[in-house]
């Protein structure tokens, strides 16, 4: 292959969840029918793979990868995986997504498994396992953005429980039998007792709370502060059980199998494993499974570990304890070089200002694929900042 460098077309999903102009705007389109516009997928997803755009015109990335694997993952990635391990994302949140956990690598091969010999069709709503791989991820914040990640710790989760009149029966319940017990009790409760239970504190909630900080807001905002004739999610329950947490620009944080999550408002760059497999706890109206939600959820509370990156040249790198995937962050002053040799396939997303290799311009929004055992002397203009997805084989 002569071609080892090419420019990426990726592919905007389009789910209710998403904003209106950020995306559009990244990508420089005209949203004339205002399309949620909620994920920009990179990647070789086989669902959405993005074009790859070569000598001979445009081509799915997937595709290539099918047909001449060597060349476009390197001979260690395709080994190991079999596939490019990761996608990389821009997601702009304006709803709040599902509250989700993700199995481990083993226990989603047997679900999936199992699964299969149910015969359940792979596009069923209510099929948990789409793959056999787990799912990390992590993201980067491009401005404020607000998640739920994890449970909190013990004696923040029994203030909650103790100053919410609604909860205070959950206190002994807490202090008996823990987070399973907890959790348990409330994801188990029937739709009645739940609505009698979550309507009094909703119908306050809308009333008093502002404070981002504050379950309420989060709680006014999923009903757009009015009050619901019933049929609440039980997913207010996660809201208040949850960590809320706030990112500032160019924060991150990683969230591995167990964790639960939801991400509930802003825009950010994700980098996940290659996987569809989710398995949701509420905040949402698709199929949640409760028992299989119950096996994999790490039952702890934790303190959210937010990720600064280390300064490595003009890299802020990120680590994390998974073969499928790293990022960095690349600051290119105009003029300032950026020489490196690919020892995976690398997507290099430019978020601002404008970048040159090899002559080609690459713009705010733009992406380029750098293939395995390729140098690549990259220049800034604009000041430009650029992320960079890679497989840490080395």
């Amino acid at each position: 292959m002569k071609q080892k460098i090419f420019k990426l077309q990726g592919k905007v999903q389009h789910y209710a969840w998403g904003g209106f102009e950020y995306i559009p705007q990244l990508l420089a389109f005209n949203n004339a029918q205002n399309k949620p516009c909620a994920e920009y997928w990179l990647g070789a997803h086989p669902s959405a793979s993005s074009l790859l755009q070569t000598e001979d015109g445009q081509q799915s990335w997937y595709e290539q990868i099918q047909q001449q694997p060597i060349e476009y993952l390197g001979e260690k990635v395709y080994e190991q995986f079999g596939e490019l391990p990761y996608l990389l994302k821009v997601l702009d949140v304006r709803e709040m997504l599902s509250i989700q956990v993700h199995p481990t690598k083993e226990e989603a091969q047997k679900g999936f498994e199992r699964e299969e010999a149910a015969g359940i069709p792979i596009n069923a709503p209510y099929r948990n396992y789409k793959d056999k791989n787990h799912k990390p991820e992590v993201m980067i914040a491009l401005g404020e953005f607000w998640l739920l990640h994890g449970f909190k710790k013990e004696e923040e989760l029994q203030n909650i429980l103790n100053s919410i009149p609604e909860f205070n029966f959950l206190s002994k319940v807490f202090a008996e039998d823990g987070y399973y017990g907890l959790y348990k009790m409330v994801m188990e409760m029937s739709q009645e007792e739940a609505d009698e239970l979550l309507l009094p504190l909703i119908k306050r909630e809308i009333t008093l709370c502002v404070n981002k900080h504050q379950p309420g807001y989060w709680v006014s905002k999923l009903y757009n502060g009015r009050v619901p004739a019933g049929n609440v999610d039980k997913g207010i329950f996660s809201i208040y059980f949850f960590n809320i947490v706030e990112l500032k620009q160019g924060e991150a944080i990683f969230q591995g199998a167990g964790v639960p999550h939801a991400y509930l408002e802003g825009q950010n760059v994700e980098l996940m494993a290659n996987s569809d497999n989710v398995l949701r706890g509420g905040l949402t109206p698709k199929h949640v499974d409760v028992p299989e939600l119950l096996k994999h959820i790490v039952f702890e509370g934790i303190e959210p570990h937010i990720l600064a990156g280390e300064e490595v040249g003009h890299e802020r790198q990120f680590t994390f304890p998974v073969p499928d995937f790293g990022i960095s962050t690349l600051q290119l002053e105009t003029g300032r070089e950026y020489v490196a040799k690919s020892q995976s396939p690398e997507i290099y997303l430019v978020m601002q200002g404008e970048v040159i290799w090899e002559h080609v311009s690459c713009k705010r929004g733009e992406a380029f694929v750098v293939l395995p055992g390729t140098e690549v002397t990259i220049r800034g203009v604009e000041n430009a900042v650029v992320y960079k997805a890679i497989v840490p084989v080395s």
